[in-house]
């Protein structure tokens, strides 16, 4: 009786052995996030999924410090006039996908350049040690010198190796690593602009860089390393005005640091305010796929004993249909 209820077994287990491959195999096909398409250039929102929006705020009191460990009733969501329903909240400490964009033009030489490097080595020893990192350098072209990793002192070798000449191309750097910080691991995405923000070979313009921003979910943050002649020159103003317009529509901030010290720290600031930022999300009760842009705004409540808060998120998303969102 033991030995025919054991072949029978037997020969049931190989009846559903194939039912059980193929159950894993469309489960793993399932849980497999789909590769981001690239996508035409234009202005800077949030990512949407479904229906759902995703924001990432960042939440500072008058003196600058970061305020973490807010409850989901603090935060209010007013899309298109509108106040939502918070369905989604995170405050953790969650590593990012950072696109690190590194200007080794001509205009970068002499000692920016190595003030750059220094501070940057700051910025990654306060990182979160599950970031990823891509690594773009850029003269006349855009150059991927490292793809999708957590080795900050790789990050910090290969800057070492270039030497700043030619042209610049940032407004191609900035979509590139755009691009790339789409196709991280992680939930949250960021580029981190190290340049003066001057562009003069680039094959993308200003407009399609911006768009490409505002259909994504990066938060980008510029600094901008300017020698004492660059700030007063119409050049240096035109870069600081881009990297200020790129910063400010996704919810991120542009520093100009005056000293080596200034610039240590901004670069530890970025750092730690990509370590204490909510995620929030929720679902629009009018959404309409119609590719229009909605604004959004975000407004957080000042719970007792704190002083007066201010709440920093991108300002609006693209309506695209669910087949043309990220």
């Amino acid at each position: 009786m033991r030995k025919l209820l054991g072949k029978r077994h037997s020969h049931f287990a190989t009846l559903l052995a194939p039912l059980f491959v193929l159950a894993f195999s469309a489960a793993s096909t399932f849980a497999q996030t789909p590769t981001p398409r690239p996508t035409p250039p234009d202005n800077g929102p949030i990512r949407v999924k479904t229906d759902l929006v995703t924001v990432t705020a960042t939440v500072t009191d008058t003196y600058g410090r970061y305020i973490s460990g807010l409850k989901k009733s603090a935060f209010t969501v007013i899309d298109e006039g509108e106040k939502q329903e918070i369905t989604f909240f995170s405050d953790s400490d969650a590593p990012v996908s950072l696109s690190i964009i590194f200007d080794v033009s001509g205009s970068m030489s002499g000692e920016k350049i190595n003030k750059a490097r220094h501070a940057l080595s700051r910025f990654i020893a306060t990182s979160h040690p599950m970031d990823e990192y891509f690594l773009i350098a850029f003269n006349n072209k855009a150059q991927l010198l490292l793809d999708r990793s957590r080795d900050g002192e790789a990050v910090l070798r290969k800057l070492t190796l270039v030497e700043p000449k030619k042209d610049t191309a940032l407004y191609d750097a900035v979509y590139l690593g755009v691009e790339k910080a789409m196709r991280g691991a992680h939930q949250k995405k960021a580029v981190l602009i190290i340049s003066d923000g001057q562009d003069n070979a680039s094959r993308y313009n200003f407009g399609e860089v911006r768009r490409l921003l505002k259909e994504s979910d990066v938060v980008a943050y510029s600094i901008g390393i300017q020698g004492r002649n660059d700030a007063a020159s119409e050049l240096g103003l035109q870069g600081q005005a881009f990297l200020d317009e790129i910063s400010n529509v996704t919810g991120g901030r542009s520093f100009y640091p005056d000293s080596d010290v200034e610039m240590d720290e901004i670069f530890e600031r970025i750092a730690l305010e990509l370590r204490h930022q909510y995620s929030i999300g929720y679902t629009p009760k009018d959404f309409v796929p119609n590719g229009k842009w909605r604004n959004v705004k975000v407004k957080v409540k000042r719970p007792r004993g704190l002083p007066r808060l201010s709440v920093r998120a991108r300002d609006g998303y693209y309506a695209s249909p669910s087949s043309e969102r990220r």
